[in-house]
């Protein structure tokens, strides 16, 4: 049986990634240039802060610490 915190986390991590890769998705739908317009620079900062973002969650799993991030703007 399942302790009340591993199944708290099981269904926080489940909806999380859900909404998580769903929001992904919708970033990745913003390269459709017959939709939109965008430099080879917007391309490369969005790539790097989303792997940025994922190097930062595994480094909190692997530490089980914290490291919280600011937010997105281009620095264009």
């Amino acid at each position: 049986m399942k302790s009340k915190k591993m199944q708290k986390f099981e269904e926080l991590a489940e909806r999380r990634m859900g909404e998580a890769l769903n929001k992904i998705r919708l970033v990745g739908n913003l390269s459709h240039t017959g939709n939109y317009e965008y430099t080879e620079a917007h391309a490369k900062q969005i790539v790097s802060t989303l792997r940025a973002a994922v190097k930062d969650v595994e480094t909190k799993f692997s530490n089980k610490g914290r490291s919280d991030k600011e937010g997105f703007k281009f620095k264009i």
